[in-house]
């Protein structure tokens, strides 16, 4: 079969806000709202790439969508390839840096330039990497956040129903320890022993509280430690990898396939799970799961369920897959949980639409 080929003609960015069923409260703050930034990526032969960033706060579109505006007219009338877009964009921002602002908006392109692809060859975005349509064992990240520990008992049990999941992700980081401990005990007594908690800190804890409180934990039987401290303290988390028992899990601030690398050669942590925004698209997550191939490191994903369940099929060390329906009010047709697992569709390209009704309703203005 012969893929079609494509041009860049240019892009509509919208910012959307949508309404969370539980609201998020952390260590990196409290949403009542999520913010998304949606791509449409329009080519001169028909196909549209779709994508979506995830930037936490809603004023960061005012300078994340120009940006992506900017990239794309820079590569107007240009093939789409994604990773020949890859390097040259990044080399067009170099001199501003090549993480941050610079490395979110090539990720962005990049997702909605494969997205595009894999249309064109009609094609799910898992076959045309090369790999097969099925399901990627997730956990439920819905909820289980820094609220009152009366209602995580409650909250678990739900967050079990959704979709039949065996593993869910708990915020610790309570001001004390034992409140912690309640955290885990209530959760324990409504989904039992066999279920999975990944624990996450959100960077919430100085090195010497993470040491003092992780090893306090560490016989507890959780599933994986989540950046308990700052996510750039590389000799931290090697620190941490080393003393404790439980599987120290750094990597969804990794800017770039390097910093990955960086990372694994300092031994800091037993897991990685990198974010899309952040790794560098489709681009960078497939060049990072090369690298944690190689050094046969499970790798995991951090948000965007859609597009990471497909990378999922054709990275070598998958491990888990973050379910959260954060997207889900703006997506036509949102993606199936069942017994655990997320369901890869048939459909051509990452399987995005947006439904436009919601979009309109949730749009906001920068």
């Amino acid at each position: 079969m012969r893929v079609q080929k494509l041009t860049m003609l240019n892009v509509a960015v919208r910012p959307v806000s949508v309404p969370l069923k539980r609201p998020v409260v952390s260590k990196v703050g409290v949403y009542e709202e999520w913010p998304l930034i949606l791509i449409d990526l329009q080519t001169q032969e028909g196909p549209v790439g779709r994508s979506y960033l995830e930037p936490y706060l809603k004023r960061a579109a005012r300078y994340i969508a120009p940006a992506i505006r900017d990239l794309v007219a820079a590569f107007k009338e240009k093939p789409v390839s994604p990773f020949d877009f890859f390097e040259a964009a990044r080399r067009s921002l170099s001199l501003i840096g090549l993480e941050g602002v610079s490395l979110i908006a090539v990720s962005g392109i990049d997702m909605a330039l494969w997205d595009a692809l894999a249309k064109a060859a009609d094609m799910p975005l898992a076959v045309l990497l090369g790999g097969s349509l099925g399901t990627v064992p997730a956990y439920n990240s819905n909820g289980l956040w820094l609220t009152s520990v009366d209602g995580l008992s409650q909250e678990a049990s739900e967050l079990v129903a959704e979709g039949g999941f065996n593993a869910l992700k708990l915020r610790l980081g309570r001001e004390r320890l034992v409140e912690d401990l309640a955290a885990l005990r209530a959760v324990r007594e409504a989904v039992g022993d066999e279920t999975k908690l990944m624990v996450d800190f959100n960077q919430g804890l100085r090195l010497a509280d993470a040491l003092h409180r992780c090893h306090l934990l560490d016989d507890q039987g959780l599933y994986w430690f989540e950046e308990p401290i700052a996510y750039d303290d590389l000799e931290g988390y090697a620190r941490l990898t080393r003393e404790l028992r439980t599987p120290v899990q750094p990597g969804e601030n990794f800017y770039g396939p390097r910093s990955l690398a960086d990372a694994l050669r300092a031994q800091a942590g037993d897991l990685v799970m990198p974010d899309l925004m952040r790794i560098g698209g489709v681009t960078g997550w497939l060049r990072a799961a090369a690298i944690t191939g190689s050094a046969g490191i499970p790798m995991s994903t951090h948000l965007y369920p859609e597009i990471s369940a497909h990378l999922m099929r054709v990275t070598e060390t998958a491990h888990w897959l973050e379910w959260q329906d954060w997207a889900n009010p703006i997506v036509a047709e949102p993606f199936e949980v069942s017994n655990g697992r997320l369901l890869v569709p048939d459909r051509p390209g990452a399987g995005l639409a947006w439904n436009e009704e919601a979009v309109e309703r949730y749009a906001y203005v920068v």
